[in-house]
């Protein structure tokens, strides 16, 4: 027990720094494309998007690789080779002078960006799972609070020592943290016996995920609330801009941002605690349920503070989803398979990065900022009556047996 205990503190660091350092280079990236060149705003702003996006997409497509290689070879190595790997590509976008040479970058990180998800994975295997939703809470904390920090820390260091250093530094901590896994993570490895243990196929696998109707809408839901999350973030400053007549509209739209985060860091854990005690399914359906009701009246908004106290509110719904989607495929899955189901359900979460923000632009540019609030609002209320049908699919399906007894 006490290894578990070191093995997920030292993980809960390691993501802590980790989602702190890549975040931390978001906030400047269209700043740093327009020191490449005379650009006109129009290429700058597609290329950011280029740029930003390309991580996710290719991230969804190798994710659920990294997890086949942690369930084979072992989790800690793919850590290893995960974390190294965005140090470095982050060391080397420091150096680049051209928007392509970025762009080829980013591709890689994509590439190399499975330290967390594998985090919740090798985590998820050694905890018990009566308990794995409180525990699994507790460790996304960690990503979250990171994910708080690095934007404001990444926009303060590339005001005080320049874009190069700030990708050096974000490097440097990175490259600590890995090391930190290296030396203190302990792995214990699956329990069953490997020898002569046939493997299942990718194509396999699907199948399984496929078969279970309620696997398959975890991660249906999975994609749809991070779609309906990132549909209004690019279009929040404008958001906010409408709402207020001051000069500080930066900050305040940085706020109503990271507010949800702060929200998701309150409840995260309580969410996964409650989730062991009445079924993360069940948690997972609330979750969505009341994300709808706190996101629909955000359209509706007459002044910042509202929007803020929404924010928060629906940010603390929306803590429920990762540590409970988590934990009810280390539930329902078998071991082996694990980290390649987690994988996938990862490649959902990506694909929804990608897709949301590319959903909201054109519900903005057609109707108006306020529609990407109703069209997300009907995302959620989708996603809860999958969740529903799920839930109701599985009640069936358990009772087929005690009926024919």
């Amino acid at each position: 027990m006490g290894t578990e205990k070191r093995n997920l503190w030292i993980m809960w660091f390691a993501n802590f720094f980790v989602a702190a350092s890549a975040t931390m280079v978001l906030p400047f990236l269209s700043l740093y494309i327009e020191t490449f060149g005379t650009y006109s705003p129009d290429y700058v702003q597609r290329w950011s998007g280029f740029v930003f996006g390309v991580t996710f997409l290719v991230a969804f497509l190798v994710s659920p690789f990294w997890g086949r290689f942690g369930d084979r070879f072992g989790r800690k190595k793919i850590l290893l080779f995960t974390g190294y790997g965005i140090a470095l590509s982050i060391f080397l976008m420091g150096y680049v002078d051209s928007v392509m040479e970025l762009f080829i970058l980013r591709m890689f990180m994509g590439v190399v960006t499975g330290f967390i998800p594998t985090s919740m994975a090798l985590i998820s295997a050694q905890t018990d799972k009566y308990i794995a939703g409180r525990v699994l809470g507790t460790l996304q904390m960690g990503t979250v609070s990171g994910g708080l920090i690095g934007p404001m820390l990444g926009g303060v260091l590339a005001d005080t020592v320049g874009f190069t250093y700030t990708f050096v530094i974000t490097a440097v901590v990175i490259t600590l943290a890995t090391s930190l896994v290296a030396i203190g993570i302990r792995e214990k490895r699956p329990g069953y016996s490997t020898k002569g243990h046939k493997r299942k196929s990718m194509g396999e696998v699907l199948t399984l995920i496929v078969k279970s109707r309620m696997l398959l809408m975890v991660m249906i839901v999975s994609l749809i609330v991070q779609t309906a999350n990132f549909s209004i973030q690019p279009q929040l400053a404008l958001y906010v801009s409408s709402l207020l007549t001051v000069e500080n509209v930066a900050f305040l739209a940085g706020f109503a941002f990271s507010v949800t985060g702060l929200g998701n860091l309150v409840a995260t854990r309580f969410w996964g605690k409650l989730g062991d005690e009445i079924g993360h399914e069940k948690v997972l359906l609330i979750c969505l349920v009341l994300g709808a009701l706190f996101f629909l009246p955000q359209a509706f908004v007459t002044n910042i503070w509202q929007l803020i106290v929404l924010r928060f509110l629906f940010g603390i719904q929306i803590g429920g989803i990762i540590p409970c989607a988590t934990a009810y495929i280390r539930r329902k899955v078998p071991l082996d398979v694990q980290g390649e189901v987690l994988g996938y359900n990862q490649s959902f979460r990506f694909l929804g990065n990608v897709t949301g923000p590319v959903l909201g632009g054109i519900i903005a540019g057609y109707y108006t900022i306020s529609s990407v609030f109703y069209i997300s609002t009907l995302l959620f209320a989708a996603a809860a009556f999958g969740m529903w049908w799920g839930l109701k699919g599985e009640k069936r399906r358990h009772k087929q047996p005690s009926a024919s007894a």
